[in-house]
């Protein structure tokens, strides 16, 4: 079947009867407030932790500083921060600040939907909603306030607007997929690999319309979108260029239990299903896979393969040479494993067979999500919070606090105010590194202080706090560490020491 003879919803057939139309409406409203109620649920349970406060403290400090931060240290992720700042209007609490990704994640059950549909039918374009609205790996990062569920939402509708343009040649399509590419890439860099697996399935597979003289005016389209992303975000390229990797210097190389992990993760803990779901969608083209037949079927399974193995793969490879893999960075290949998980399910006949086994592994796939509110995945969460509280509740007038590195003062401002509102200058010790001005600055997200600035700051106070975080370890602590605890003993003889999930608090006295 070549796709010009699909319908524009994405089924076989042009019509059907108006019951079996609202009952899959309604099937994919239900699913969207069950994904909704899954991901609300216990939204605030775990606590802020590093990552989430820079990303609050990012998007509220004022527009100069805010620009300056982007250029400087967080290209990567800006559009979040941008819109993170918009939403910071109507509240500020950790459970309103989440909740911006959840409505992201929400809407990506929508954006699956209308990918699945348009590659295949309503039938695996619900089963595709339906195992994402309980996958245990989106979930976690839909109640995180971070990009990645911007990451999935953006991905999918990238893909889905370059599916409606093949299909379809107008300029809304082709304007959708060049906008919704640019906006990927600022929600994650990474987004630049979904670019290229698109440019690698049309190279390797072509596209299956592909007709005389249609084929040359789909080709010279394509061409002018990826010209058109790469102007888009020649912005972050150059930030990359100035940044180089430092930003994720501290990805560690994966090893094969690693990567035996992520398989775990990101398939509620049965890889064994997926996979075999996912062979049931190759098995009927085995004789195709290969070839440049211009058939819709086997074209379809080469480009969301593409999707889900390019990225995952060419990050491992490159990871040989310096770390860039990470799990939750491929959590944009996810859609395209739902949707060929939902297409071998839905294939295996009889009918009623399909629907149980859809059926199981939504049944077996919520089974994770009790664990997600109580556990992470793939990284540990510092207590900064209570650090930060200790610190509050037990300081006296005339402190002074340092922070080991710059950054370490992002999560003690955004505890801090919950405590105090805006009214944060008053409130604790005073800070003495790292500060710019009353409030944060975007130099206050970056720098480590020297040991003459620790001696000339410290000399007017009678103690003094030291906040420790990412710090090396006990037997290695880390150059700043190792100056901190020596120069600061030549003044304050008294040392009391307090023991967090990867922080450290300090107190010196005189």
């Amino acid at each position: 079947m070549q796709p010009d003879e699909v319908n524009q919803s994405g089924d076989a057939s042009s019509t059907q009867p108006p019951f079996a139309l609202w009952t899959q409406r309604i099937t994919l409203l239900f699913i969207v407030a069950i994904g909704s109620v899954v991901r609300l649920l216990h939204l605030a349970d775990k606590p802020f932790w590093f990552d989430e406060c820079f990303s609050a403290e990012a998007a509220r400090i004022d527009w100069r500083n805010f620009l300056h931060l982007l250029w400087w240290r967080e290209a990567n992720m800006s559009l979040y921060y941008v819109l993170l700042r918009f939403w910071l209007h109507f509240g500020q609490n950790p459970f309103f600040i989440r909740s911006l990704s959840v409505a992201i994640s929400v809407a990506s059950l929508l954006a699956i939907y209308w990918l699945a549909n348009l590659l295949y039918n309503r039938r695996v374009a619900l089963t595709s909603s339906a195992l994402l609205a309980v996958n245990a790996y989106d979930i976690r990062y839909a109640q995180e306030a971070r990009s990645y569920a911007l990451f999935v939402l953006l991905a999918t509708l990238s893909s889905a607007f370059l599916i409606c343009w093949l299909r379809k040649p107008n300029k809304r399509n082709w304007r959708g997929y060049v906008l919704t590419s640019i906006l990927a890439v600022y929600a994650h860099f990474y987004a630049l690999l979904l670019i290229g697996a698109h440019w690698l399935v049309m190279r390797c597979a072509g596209w299956p319309g592909k007709r005389e003289p249609a084929g040359d005016s789909t080709a010279r389209g394509l061409r002018r979108a990826w010209i058109l992303i790469a102007v888009g975000v020649l912005p972050l390229l150059v930030f990359v260029a100035k940044t180089g990797a430092g930003p994720i210097r501290w990805i560690q190389r994966p090893g094969f239990l690693e990567l035996l992990k992520i398989s775990a993760y990101i398939t509620n803990g049965f890889p064994v299903i997926y996979f075999c779901a996912c062979l049931a969608t190759l098995v009927p083209l085995q004789k195709d896979l290969l070839a440049r037949n211009g058939k819709w079927e086997t074209w379809r399974v080469h480009f969301l393969f593409a999707w889900l193995l390019f990225p995952p793969m060419l990050t491992i490879l490159l990871s040989l040479a310096r770390p860039v893999f990470l799990p939750r960075y491929m959590i944009f290949c996810l859609p395209a494993l739902l949707i060929l998980t939902a297409a071998g399910l839905t294939s295996i006949p009889p009918k009623w067979l399909g629907a149980v086994l859809v059926a199981g592994t939504l049944a077996l796939s919520m089974r994770m999500i009790p664990y997600v509110y109580g556990h992470d995945f793939d990284t540990e969460r510092d207590a900064s919070g209570a650090a930060t509280n200790f610190i509050l509740d037990h300081a006296q007038r005339q402190d002074g606090i340092f922070f080991h590195i710059a950054a370490t003062r992002v999560p003690y401002e955004f505890f801090r105010s919950l405590r105090t509102g805006d009214d944060t200058a008053s409130a604790g010790p005073e800070i003495l590194f790292p500060r710019h001005g009353a409030g944060l600055d975007y130099r206050d997200f970056t720098g480590k202080p020297t040991a003459d600035s620790v001696r000339g700051a410290a000399a007017s106070h009678l103690r003094v706090w030291v906040m420790l975080m990412n710090n090396g370890t006990a037997d290695k602590p880390d150059p700043t560490t190792v100056m901190l605890t020596h120069v600061l003993p030549e003044m304050f003889p008294g040392v009391q020491h307090w023991e967090f999930a990867r922080v450290e608090v300090l107190l010196y006295s005189k």
